[in-house]
């Protein structure tokens, strides 16, 4: 399932097709007409939470990588690609399992990358006013907002909850000052942390609550559920994370 961090490694393998022409593109996608973007140079590849953005002068490509969504670069799967776009370099990038759309220029020019946790112009202050203003929000829907949070998913929420030993059923307007400063510093830091282990390929040992049975800091059994309007699933532990409000 990728989070924002796995974009990020994304955006570094594909960066040197930035500038290069487009020699192939096919794919079960039905969203766009893949012969118009032959030819085309890629003017720019930027990542925004979950979704890749593709500029070319033709079109501004937006590949959202959903709940399953993959992607291999240089290589195939076994399985026909949802799009697959061939390069002058004789590279090539295959998307699977995700959504292709054309978006309007417009559209691409509003995104808000002070929103998205990975982005050189994230933006902390303007995380905590959104959250301020949605007081009723619960912890565990707050973080997978990606108005707010572009690029948190569920493994992070949960690391970032145990970590700061909050309720996922806590709700934001009840949270101290400190405690809701603490909630958006460590949704970019556990990103960036996520982001190291996966290069080393040791994310899964470093996790202390997502799909863990005992809390490791007091030994007791993890609590599971589906929460908040979202329904994700949550682990946490009822002895070390505080629940604020009702």
């Amino acid at each position: 399932m990728p989070e924002g961090p796995s974009l990020y490694l994304l955006k570094e393998q594909i960066q040197r097709f930035a500038g290069q022409e487009i020699v192939r593109a096919e794919g079960n996608t039905w969203a766009i007409d893949t012969t118009r973007l032959v030819g085309q140079p890629i003017l720019s590849l930027r990542t925004w939470g979950k979704h890749l953005l593709i500029e070319t002068p033709a079109m501004v490509l937006r590949i959202h990588f959903l709940l399953f969504g993959t992607y291999r670069i240089d290589e195939r799967r076994d399985k026909p690609a949802r799009l697959s776009l061939g390069m002058a370099d004789g590279g090539e990038m295959n998307f699977y399992a995700c959504s292709v759309k054309e978006i309007e220029r417009a559209t691409f020019e509003a995104y808000d990358f002070s929103a998205d946790v990975m982005s050189d112009e994230w933006d902390p202050k303007r995380a905590r006013k959104k959250l301020r203003a949605r007081p009723d929000m619960l912890a565990c829907d707050a973080l997978l907002d990606q108005d707010i949070f572009s690029g948190v998913g569920n493994i992070i929420k949960n690391e970032v909850l145990f970590r700061i030993r909050l309720h996922p059923l806590s709700t934001v307007g009840a949270l101290p000052a400190p405690k809701l400063r603490q909630l958006v510093d460590e949704a970019r830091q556990y990103s960036f942390d996520f982001l190291e282990w996966k290069r080393q390929y040791v994310l899964k040992q470093h996790w202390q609550a997502h799909a863990q049975r005992t809390c490791p800091r007091c030994q007791i059994p993890m609590h599971k559920a589906k929460l908040g309007l979202s329904a994700r699933r949550s682990f946490w532990c009822e002895r070390c994370q505080k629940r604020y409000g009702a």
